[in-house]
């Protein structure tokens, strides 16, 4: 299984699936990041927390722990 934390700089990838439960996983679909989505991982902080992702045409940073929850492709 490859997550979000997983994908390299510059590379686009597809949302698989969400795991996580509850307030965590609701917040992570409030963020626009739902199933068969496209993510473009723009850059990563150099002790790898947090990352940039340009979804659905907006910059959002993400914590490592979130990114470990959006299975991708």
């Amino acid at each position: 299984m490859k997550t979000l934390k997983d994908a390299g700089i510059g590379s686009t990838v597809k949302v698989v699936k969400l795991h996580g439960e509850g307030a965590v996983k609701r917040r992570i679909m409030d963020m626009g990041i739902t199933k068969n989505t496209d993510v473009y991982i723009r850059k990563v902080a150099p002790l790898g927390d947090p990352m940039e992702v340009t979804v659905r045409g907006y910059e959002l940073s993400l914590r490592k722990a979130d990114a470990e929850m959006i299975e991708v492709m």
